[in-house]
């Protein structure tokens, strides 16, 4: 974490939010209470540079706070996370105007953010989407399209959309972030960016009283319930083009810069591990099969496991390889993959304790699944770490 931030401690809100878990694994709705003591609570500055108010805190700041609201709320810490990436873009992109409009508000907890990225029939990478960015003759941009999966919606105030502004042109130019914007983390992205997003796009900052931004939290998910995760639809959605972020039409480029600086959702994913690896060793204090030998030195090669995701997460978020990105995108892969079987085995052992329909593990089990689901899924970021090496 960065010398002399003002690290904000998410203590004193995580049992309203552990609480919180259990009546949205039921209902699949958001928690209303439970997110507006996360704004209250001072974390959504987190990210947020001093000078605007915020903690100042860096993408391992980031990791350790989304791991911590992970381990008793892994829905909140979705939406926190996207909240994270969000404000981190606008860090790097934001004109001087939009950092002064927003950054603030982020960190006052006045201003929540959400990323809608996602489209039906576009594939985890997105680069077919068919929400459309057309210019108006006053100069302003109409959006039309519709986004799915999009966390925080209907919670959020104010939506990151990808939509396409122009018709695809070499990627280079995009991969480089030419035009303006953070050049140097355009560069970075490496070889394969040209596999997540297509030149031609933009990403605009929607607000969510916008009237051509409708929300619909159908969504019946298994897991990550209280996430509010849904549609959201824009039709003839206009927006002043002072409220798009980054150059026009390259945002590959903003893409490629997000996973070079750490931030990862495998933090999520280790907070999940280790709630698992506490249910198992409170039984394990009990009397009972989790208080055998075998038992216990099982625990200690799961607790190993957790530990070891933890560490790949901790090195994402403080960019201490030589290629920051390739971490980050391990790190996802290998903290979900831990936490997903860290889960499985604890569920293994507690053995009928566990085959109980409300029994927390279970919601972690399903959360657990989720986050390789989530952009860039598993699948892609191996993808995208297999390009930089064949290219």
């Amino acid at each position: 974490m960065s010398v002399g931030v003002s690290v904000i401690e998410p203590g004193p809100v995580l049992e309203t939010l552990l609480h919180s878990a259990a009546r949205t694994a039921v209902s699949g709705w958001p928690d209303e209470q439970a997110l507006a003591e996360l704004r209250r609570s001072g974390l959504l500055a987190t990210a947020v540079p001093a000078e605007y108010g915020g903690a100042g805190g860096d993408a391992a700041t980031v990791n350790s706070v989304v791991e911590r609201v992970a381990r008793v709320n892994p829905s909140v810490a979705i939406i926190l996370f996207q909240h994270f990436a969000v404000t981190m873009r606008i860090v790097e992109w934001g004109t001087a105007e939009q950092k002064a409009a927003l950054l603030p508000a982020f960190a006052s907890g006045e201003c929540l953010a959400a990323s809608a990225w996602s489209e039906r029939g576009a594939g985890a990478a997105k680069k077919n989407i068919a929400t459309t960015g057309s210019r108006t003759s006053d100069g302003r941009w109409r959006l039309n399209g519709a986004k799915s999966f999009t966390t925080g919606a209907g919670v959020a105030d104010i939506y990151l959309v990808l939509a396409t502004t122009s018709a695809a042109h070499d990627d280079r130019e995009a991969r480089n972030g030419q035009n303006g914007g953070n050049s140097q983390n355009g560069q970075n992205g490496g070889n394969g960016d040209s596999l997540y997003g297509s030149a031609g796009q933009s990403f605009f900052l929607v607000r969510g009283d916008n009237p051509g931004l409708g929300v619909d939290r159908s969504l019946d998910l298994a897991g990550m319930r209280g996430s509010a995760t849904g549609f959201v639809t824009l039709h003839d959605c206009e927006v002043p083009d002072e409220d798009r972020l980054g150059p026009l039409g390259q945002a590959p480029a903003i893409i490629a810069a997000v996973r070079e600086t750490g931030a990862t959702l495998g933090a999520v994913s280790v907070g999940i591990a280790q709630a698992a690896l506490d249910v198992a060793i409170d039984h394990a204090r009990r009397p009972g099969p989790l208080g055998t030998q075998a038992a216990r030195q099982r625990l200690a090669e799961l607790s190993a496991q957790v530990e070891a995701a933890r560490a790949i997460v901790d090195s994402a978020g403080r960019r201490l390889s030589a290629t920051p990105g390739t971490v980050t995108l391990q790190s996802k892969i290998f903290a979900s993959a831990t936490a997903e079987q860290v889960c499985l085995e604890v569920a293994r052992m507690l053995g009928s304790t566990a085959y109980v329909a409300g029994h927390q593990l279970n919601r972690l089990i399903a959360d657990a699944r989720a986050v390789a689901l989530m952009g860039p899924t598993n699948d892609l970021c191996r993808e995208l770490m297999a390009a930089s090496w064949t290219n």
